[in-house]
């Protein structure tokens, strides 16, 4: 009873103490996270404020901008739909091959991305499998704006399912049935009784899936064609700078995607914080 108690209390820790606990992680942080970022500002510190508004609003660059947002965007909210649908299949139904679907959905994370690009490009070319079903139809995926959508959903599909498939896990299959048996229509009780518990988690999901594809490269690079003006994506053009050992440019062109993407996830956060508050009425 007393080690029960203890555990209760707190006052036994599996991991070291708090102290240093906390230091190994400021570490790891600091390593891992702050060193990479400092780095990029040190470039930074190199360029003046024309510099750096020159490089950041360059013709090609702020094309390169619309791009990789467009098709960023297109595919978070493809994913929003498709990987809120896959969540829900895995966690309320049971069907032969349901291990194996839930394990395919982290392929895009063991995949290395640039393989996966060459997949994509080689399936959706004009002489792929899927390229020559497309083409007749005068659709075409492989080195197009569609290409990139597609690359960017591939890889960021996960982040949706995954931040789902808990919320849905706790989410009793009770309270849905409750609300049908008072009469709700099937519509009415996903979007007035489980819509409300799922919205935060899908929100995060989606962003968290926007914020990828805006950094991606691997996946993408082969399938985009990389047409100035058209189809290429921002990371190509950090790519590029570093090719020219522009690291300066380079990182005025990266310093905008992490700008877009802190805030981004900033937003999120804060929205979030406010919904749960408000859904709970305002309670903790």
């Amino acid at each position: 009873m007393s080690q029960l108690a203890s555990w209760r209390t707190g006052s036994t820790r599996v991991l070291p103490g708090f102290g240093l606990s906390m230091g190994i992680s400021v570490l790891f942080i600091s390593l891992v996270l702050m060193l990479p970022i400092t780095g990029l500002f040190g470039q930074l510190a190199k360029l003046s404020l024309a510099e750096y508004w020159a490089i950041i609003t360059e013709g090609r660059v702020v094309a390169s901008y619309m791009v990789t947002i467009g098709a960023a965007a297109v595919a978070a909210l493809i994913n929003a739909v498709f990987g809120l649908l896959l969540a829900w299949v895995l966690v309320r139904y049971e069907f032969p091959g349901k291990r194996l679907l839930d394990a395919l959905m982290d392929l895009p994370f063991a995949l290395p991305t640039a393989v996966a690009g060459i997949t994509l490009a080689t399936l959706y070319a004009s002489s792929g499998w899927m390229g020559r079903l497309l083409e007749p139809l005068g659709l075409q995926v492989a080195y197009t704006w569609v290409g990139i959508a597609l690359a960017m959903a591939f890889t960021s599909i996960p982040f949706v399912v995954r931040t789902v498939q808990p919320v849905l896990e706790d989410l009793p299959i009770e309270v849905d049935e409750a609300a049908m048996s008072l009469g709700a229509t099937d519509a009415v009780a996903f979007r007035r009784v489980i819509m409300p518990h799922l919205w935060p988690a899908l929100v995060t999901g989606t962003g968290l899936a926007f914020v990828r594809s805006l950094g991606e490269f691997g996946a993408i690079i082969f399938i985009a064609g990389n047409m100035p003006y058209e189809t290429e994506i921002t990371a190509l053009m950090i790519f590029v700078k570093l090719q020219e050992y522009d690291y300066a440019g380079a990182s005025a062109i990266a310093s905008v995607v992490l700008f877009v993407s802190l805030a981004l996830l900033l937003a999120i956060n804060i929205w979030q914080g406010r919904f749960v508050r408000r859904l709970h009425g305002g309670k903790g």
